[in-house]
């Protein structure tokens, strides 16, 4: 465990004297992610900045370095019986929280459970001035006027290097169980919405090679209850199953540099005409697409469905990978930019082009 921020903010205002970009990396597992990284600019890394820094598990806050790898964070909420409720994906053992944040990523439950963003309270950010700021707090009532802190989920590094982060933690689970059986693509849609409708303790419904995995957790008896109740067999290994969706480490996603193109869509749309495999998760508002596609191809079909689509692992990653913003949106994202830096020191074009 070690702060490291006065040399973090040594290097910034070096950078920033200098003329010099950087790019931020944690654990360097999220590097696929995104546009392809400035070759010329140096490195910003927080690799070394970690550590729990206030931990009070009668509150349930959590507050740690950025740098923090998830692993870590986990082995010690498991040992107070408690948990990161989005379920952050690793993508190997160094992934950080801060990049996780950062990329915005959540795994099975977040439509049930909520999003990393909807889990931060505060953080803690180096701006392109070098200066280190305070945003929200550790309580949700801070939380007031601009959010910064959660704006940052999904900025990947444009607007700062995030380096401390304060949040929400919850109790593990009681009972666990999967059911899963065979069904068709076009009627799975309307089954995962109608089961993520009832009021059972479902966090998680997604579906692959034909079949529908449903994921309860929660209280034993409500669990079994809604097993018993509910079609389906019961999947041995069903925690191990859901581990591998969360992770990205099921066979579907197999092959790094075949393009994987992430839906984010109304989960009761009809699933998009385009030739190619599907994995449908999140009860049907994420759907992940393995084909021969362009950007300008998949928009629209987005956009249909009543929301984006993004390239997100492979692929030709020197164009644009996220789907095109309008311009009033565009304008509004480079003022924000600006405020943040000024000089456009950190992670550029990462998320866009123009940006």
């Amino acid at each position: 465990m070690a702060d490291m921020t006065q040399q973090l903010q040594e290097q910034v205002l070096q950078a920033r004297t200098n003329g010099q970009k950087l790019n931020i990396v944690g654990g360097g597992t999220k590097s696929f992610m995104g546009r392809s990284a400035d070759s010329e600019a140096g490195t910003l890394s927080l690799a070394e900045h970690t550590g729990i820094v206030e931990y009070h598990p009668v509150e349930l806050v959590l507050t740690v370095r950025a740098g923090t790898p998830i692993r870590d964070i986990e082995a010690a909420l498991a040992e107070e019986g408690q948990c990161l409720h989005f379920e952050p994906p690793r993508f190997g053992d160094a992934s950080t929280i801060g990049g996780t944040l950062a990329c915005n990523l959540s795994g099975p439950a977040r439509p049930w459970s909520g999003s990393v963003r909807d889990q931060v309270l505060g953080i803690r950010l180096l701006n392109g001035k070098g200066e280190h700021m305070r945003f929200g707090g550790q309580v949700m009532k801070n939380v007031a006027g601009y959010d910064v802190s959660r704006l940052q989920a999904g900025a990947m590094g444009t607007l700062g290097a995030i380096t401390e982060i304060s949040m929400k933690v919850m109790p593990k689970p009681a009972a666990t169980a999967t059911l899963v059986e065979e069904m068709a693509l076009e009627d799975v849609i309307d089954y995962m919405n109608r089961r993520a409708g009832e009021p059972k303790p479902i966090t998680g419904a997604c579906w692959v090679d034909g079949k529908v995995y449903l994921h309860l957790s929660g209280a034993r008896s409500a669990v079994e209850a809604t097993a018993e109740k509910w079609s389906g067999d019961v999947m041995e290994g069903g925690d191990d199953f859901w581990q591998q969706v969360r992770d990205m480490q099921h066979e579907f996603f197999a092959g790094n540099e075949a393009p994987l193109w992430r839906f984010s869509v109304d989960s009761t749309a009809p699933n998009p005409k385009v030739e190619g495999n599907w994995f449908i998760d999140w009860a049907g508002s994420q759907r992940w697409f393995r084909g021969e596609a362009t950007l300008g191809d998949l928009e629209p079909l987005a956009r249909t469905a009543g929301g984006q689509v993004s390239l997100f692992r492979g692929g030709d990653r020197s164009g644009e990978v996220m789907h095109s913003q309008p311009e009033a949106l565009k304008a509004i994202q480079r003022r924000v930019k600006n405020s943040f830096d000024p000089d456009g020191i950190f992670n550029p074009g990462r998320l866009y082009s123009w940006l």
